[in-house]
């Protein structure tokens, strides 16, 4: 997928989506910068006016979809450690949730799926060609934005990010059923694809503040690490969560052939028949074949395996926040994502 929206929206997001796991609920993460997330959601709204009637429509459609605003929670929460939050954050959280609804509005295309957040996705409102050019407009109107900031770091980072998003998908892509490929090129094509729009989330949290450059690094490669492991989250609940408890439609990865964590780790302890049958089911994917493909994963520990995967990135993603002072919120960020992983695994 282009940008990975479960599904924690945790986007879609199946992160966002919980109310409380464990006793840790989403509305401590985002309740104490809720006044923020306000403004971010008026900017947004008042950026309707811009597009052309006929197109506006279809933008309110994608926005009023946009969940929990994990991306915009993570601007607030890194501007806080960066130094505080300002007005200038306002519209760097819009320009990266703008991004981030334009990936979704692809990736329903790409995927055909017809749900998303229990509700139909765009593609399926409004039809294949006006959810294309619908999620170009939503880019332009991104970068736009970013060009209105005096410095030009915003856009700079803001046409990175989104070039690394679509890079990544397009790399996804052309590996779509190869089940051979090197984790290493896994874990590459999440990063691009995924990870790069947390990091710009948390990058413009300390740009927009202009904190010292080892602060901008460190929220940076939070951002990496947090992504990348919800993104892997993300592969799982594909595969083993419910549609039901996610609020979209689950498997696409499966009936797309897209090479996912669990089938990979799968794949690189199977007997030479069970690698057969993998490929085949990637290859020639039906409804029918999910519980086989959930019994294969599980006779080789997928799932436990990719658990510690997560995991694994969570504390990089706590560790490279140790050079930087109160960073309590983001650290909470990253327990509620574990909590999600206990949850996807205890149903």
């Amino acid at each position: 997928m282009l940008a990975a929206d479960t599904k924690l929206d945790a986007g879609t997001e199946a992160v966002p989506r919980a109310t409380s796991v464990n006793g840790l609920a989403w509305r401590e993460i985002a309740e104490p910068v809720s006044p923020f997330l306000a403004d971010v959601r008026r900017f947004l709204e008042a950026q309707l006016g811009t597009f052309e009637p006929e197109v506006a429509e279809g933008a309110k459609y994608a926005l009023s979809a946009s969940g929990k605003q994990l991306r915009p929670v993570l601007v607030a929460l890194a501007a806080e450690v960066a130094g505080g939050i300002n007005e200038d954050h306002v519209q760097g959280a819009a320009i990266v949730e703008l991004v981030h609804l334009a990936t979704l509005v692809h990736d329903d295309v790409i995927d055909v799926a017809g749900l998303r957040r229990k509700r139909p996705t765009v593609a399926a409102r409004f039809g294949n060609r006006t959810a294309v050019l619908l999620g170009d407009c939503l880019f332009a109107h991104s970068l736009k934005l970013a060009a209105g900031f005096p410095t030009t770091d915003v856009c700079r980072a803001v046409s990175d990010a989104t070039k690394a998003v679509c890079s990544g998908e397009i790399l996804q892509t052309l590996r779509v059923g190869r089940l051979d490929q090197p984790l290493d090129e896994y874990f590459r094509v999440i990063r691009l694809k995924t990870a790069e729009l947390f990091a710009l989330a948390c990058e413009l949290g300390a740009i927009l503040t202009s904190s010292q450059p080892a602060t901008r690094i460190a929220l940076r490669r939070f951002g990496l690490a947090f992504g990348t492991a919800y993104q892997v989250f993300d592969d799982c609940l594909d595969v083993f969560g419910s549609e039901e408890a996610a609020g979209k439609t689950l498997g696409t990865d499966l009936a797309n052939g897209k090479v996912t964590l669990p089938l990979l780790l799968a794949h690189q302890s199977a007997s030479a028949a069970d690698r057969a049958s993998l490929e085949g089911f990637l290859a020639h994917h039906t409804n029918g074949h999910t519980q086989n493909v959930r019994a294969l994963l599980e006779r080789y520990s997928a799932a436990i395996r990719s658990r510690e995967v997560v995991e694994g990135l969570l504390e990089n993603a706590r560790e490279s926040l140790r050079p930087l002072q109160e960073t309590a919120p983001l650290l909470t960020l990253t327990r509620f994502l574990g909590n999600q992983v206990t949850r996807l695994y205890s149903a």
